[in-house]
């Protein structure tokens, strides 16, 4: 068995180990007999598949599964296309037939089917976006890898994978959130939902700033949303732009001078106005002659 580092992880390593190129080989006639039927297949007959992303295989959990098929045979078929007389390439069911090996088995029963080295690649992949160990991250890496591998659209894979366009859209945007999000994800440490609303933010300070709410106030998914779209409308309504040091400091001196507080409202290009408030004539005719410079 491959050694693999560990600290990707098993299914994202799987995901993420780039396809091998074979050569392609000539499609023998597949006898009509064999075609989309299940036939007992001699083991020695059949080679492992070069387009499986997926290299690493837990040992405990492979012998588990070898002592199983020993016991009462390799229930589920593994599923093969033909390449030549008594020469057959996996397409799906890898963990099974390394298992099956290991039990002693001699044949086992797969399902035969043509497939070209296009669909292999793309079979391949499914079927490992597929295992239910995977986490949001790795499931949006392989539908990244179809779309950029095998050249689908996002209907295309959606209809592949019998998913909507938009939990295709939602996995892909998990994508674009920072390291630190992602990690939490794949930790467990926050949830789909979390990573979901944490994606809307607009800024990478916004986000990290609300996965370490999240992680410090135990927030749950719908206390994440609510700030999101609280966020969201203040975004949209920027409160206006603060004076600066000697702004400030000119307007200080203006109040002392008409000895009255001045309100400031500036907007975002530089426009806005100057507000001066007074209790009676007397004062009102003062502002009226130091605007106009007597």
């Amino acid at each position: 068995m491959t050694e693999k580092k560990p600290a990707l992880g098993r299914g994202l390593s799987a995901l993420l180990d780039p396809i091998g190129q074979e050569p392609n080989y000539d499609q023998h006639q597949v006898p009509t007999n064999e075609i989309g039927s299940v036939n007992q297949i001699s083991v020695s007959f059949i080679e492992e598949n070069p387009f499986q992303p997926r290299k690493h295989f837990e040992r405990d959990a492979l012998i588990e599964l070898a002592e199983s098929i020993a016991t009462h045979g390799l229930i589920q078929p593994v599923t093969v296309r033909k390449m030549a007389t008594n020469h057959y390439q996996l397409i799906s069911g890898e963990r099974r037939f390394r298992a099956a090996q290991a039990a002693g088995l001699t044949q086992i029963p797969a399902y035969v089917r043509v497939a070209d080295d296009q669909a292999m690649l793309e079979l391949a992949i499914v079927e490992n976006i597929q295992r239910e160990e995977l986490d949001p991250i790795e499931v949006a890496i392989g539908y990244k890898r179809l779309i950029e591998e095998c050249s689908l659209t996002q209907e295309e894979l959606a209809g592949k994978m019998s998913k909507s366009r938009s939990n295709v859209t939602n996995f892909l945007r998990l994508l674009k959130l920072p390291p630190a999000v992602q990690l939490a994800l794949r930790e467990k440490s926050i949830s789909m939902g979390h990573a979901r609303a944490i994606v809307s933010l607009e800024t990478v300070e916004e986000q990290l700033e609300m996965l370490n709410q999240i992680l410090s106030e135990n927030l749950s998914v719908r206390d994440v949303e609510t700030k999101v779209r609280e966020r969201s409308r203040t975004n949209k309504n920027p409160q206006p732009p603060l004076l600066d040091f000697d702004e400030k400091l000119l307007l200080s001196k203006a109040s002392l001078n008409v000895k009255k507080k001045i309100q400031v409202k500036k907007g975002k290009k530089g426009s806005g106005r100057i507000v001066l408030t007074f209790d009676n004539a007397e004062e009102f005719q003062t502002y009226l002659r130091l605007l106009a410079g007597e």
